[in-house]
């Protein structure tokens, strides 16, 4: 079959691509990924010569020369131990600096152009940093840790965004959001299938606002743009830069919350009240989430574990932390309720978010599961439980996506669960079974989870509003298939090379026939998600 050529930019520069109509989805993608230098869970966006997005796949199609696409990479994790191996602190030079413009203010009435100038420094050292340590995480860096026991990132200071890239998205998402969304965003917003990899910060924060305005949540409790765009961007803000907790974690999990309220017809259900509570519970979950889990927190006796007595301590936080962005004016989108109106949403906000504590998951399925016979919306404790279950259900729905926006998403947390066991036992910490890197592959992580975590609660909250069946839990046994069709093909895999080890050791013979074992990329290639 012939070859197609792509021609397309990436900042700024002329780049070509050229590949087969029928090659690999994920060879294709990785053929752009090198050409931008871009990580394995970079985000990539291509653009069309009118500005709209196209997606990177074998059957985009091929262009001259004049008339370019171009491509965007947005960087979805670029943290590595580079500065702190080296000695730098950037956040103690951030606390001086902060310290000593405070003192100026107090002796002089004012800040000198000096002071903003040593911060401008500062933080453009801190971005040279942030470069650095993106090119030890692509391997392209020389490992400079000579035996230290430090993870991939500095675990003892938090993966905070800068204040620079803060503010370039803030200013990005204002400049935005006057642009009307067109209807065909708007249709697949409400979608399950919903691909977030596709979005940048800024544009995820623009379609996170038409939530609230799609729902008429501004005009029903009288909350104004401005404030729901600041209070937006804190939550962003305040989301910090690791592989899983983050704030695309976050806007799946609010994307999903939505996509559940429209295809039930949620409203009629449940209250303007309990709506805004699931929304924005789902988007304030895992607010400064750490990237270690509540085991470690309680082993390792951080704060947060000694603050909260070792209950909830991250569910906590992330709910302190909400109402803490709340707690300012000028983003509090609850300052127009009622006293009333306010404590049920505060109410509503600490239970669903303490629900998503996977410590309890079976108190809480169990509790659900001996109401549904006699399930009545108009009992509010039924209601309360309801809205639970809808978060967990959103919190832990990538599966029920499509398998190419799924799949990245469990290398993520992967990724971050390997690093936490890493850090377990280089500090003489019991090791969380699920995370060893040692012990689990992909399939062995999704096929007991799906099977008897995912389903169960799926098909709970499907009793209830049984719209979720073709559409959410049908795809998520899809996906238990894919998992343990792949657990089939490696275990053949295992089985060819012992025994292709075992003749070349038992009898001195070497077979010369190479393993056909495109094992992954055959099974995705198969798998369709509806």
């Amino acid at each position: 079959m012939a070859t197609k050529v792509i021609y397309f930019t990436v900042g700024g520069r002329p780049e070509q691509a050229e590949f087969r109509s029928d090659s690999e989805l994920e060879d294709v993608r990785e053929c752009f990924r090198a050409a931008a230098e871009a990580g394995p869970h970079d985000i990539l966006k291509l653009y069309n010569t009118k500005g709209n997005i196209v997606n990177i796949s074998p059957k985009l199609e091929a262009n001259r020369p004049d008339s370019r696409y171009k491509l965007q990479v947005v960087a979805a994790t670029c943290n590595g131990p580079t500065a702190s191996e080296l000695g730098f602190d950037v956040n103690s030079m951030e606390r001086r600096l902060e310290d000593l413009e405070r003192k100026i203010l107090v002796e002089s009435g004012e800040t000198p152009p000096l002071v903003f100038e040593m911060r401008k420094k500062v933080e453009s050292f801190r971005e040279k940093l942030e470069s650095v340590e993106h090119l030890s995480w692509l391997g392209l860096f020389k490992d400079i840790s000579s035996g230290t026991s430090s993870p991939f990132w500095n675990k003892k200071g938090k993966a905070r965004k800068s204040l620079e890239h803060c503010k370039l998205v803030q200013d990005r998402f204002k400049k935005m959001s006057a642009v009307q969304v067109t209807e065909d965003v708007r249709f697949h917003l409400r979608k399950p299938t919903f691909d977030n990899w596709q979005w940048d910060d800024a544009e995820m924060l623009l379609l996170l606002q038409q939530m609230y305005i799609e729902l008429e949540l501004l005009t029903k409790f009288n909350i104004e743009t401005p404030v729901l765009q600041q209070f937006l961007y804190e939550v962003y803000r305040h989301y910090n830069q690791i592989p899983f907790h983050n704030f695309n974690h976050a806007f799946c999990v609010t994307q999903m919350m939505y996509g559940i309220i429209w295809l039930c017809e949620v409203w009629e259900k449940l209250s303007d009240v309990e709506i805004l509570v699931m929304l924005t519970s789902a988007l304030c979950h895992d607010l400064d989430h750490p990237g270690y889990n509540n085991a470690y927190q309680v082993n390792a006796r951080t704060e947060l574990a000694l603050r909260y007595n070792d209950i909830s301590p991250l569910e906590n936080h992330h709910c302190a932390v909400a109402f803490e962005i709340l707690e300012k004016p000028e983003c509090n989108i609850f300052r127009n309720l009622s006293v009333e109106n306010f404590k049920k949403v505060r109410e509503g906000m600490i239970r669903c978010i303490l629900a998503t504590d996977m410590a309890r998951h079976n108190e809480i399925l169990g509790k659900f599961k001996a109401l549904i016979p006699e399930f009545d919306f108009s009992n509010k404790e039924h209601r309360e439980q309801l809205m639970m279950i809808l978060m967990k259900v959103s919190d832990i729905s990538n599966e029920a996506r499509p398998m190419d926006v799924a799949e990245p998403w469990l290398d993520c947390l992967l990724k971050e669960f390997f690093n936490q066991s890493d850090v377990e036992k280089l500090e003489g910490l019991p090791v969380t079974p699920f995370m060893d890197r040692e012990k689990v592959t992909k399939p062995s992580s999704q096929t007991g989870f799906i099977q008897f975590v995912l389903l169960p609660l799926f098909e709970a909250a499907a009793c209830i509003f049984p719209e979720m069946q073709p559409h959410i839990i049908q795809p998520v046994r899809d996906a238990l298939q894919y998992y343990k069709d792949m657990q089939v093909a490696l275990e053949d895999q295992n089985k060819k090379k012992d025994h292709n080890e075992g003749e070349r050791n038992g009898d001195g013979v070497t077979s010369r026939s190479p393993l056909e074992t495109e094992v992954v990329v055959g099974l995705a290639n198969g798998h369709k998600s509806p």
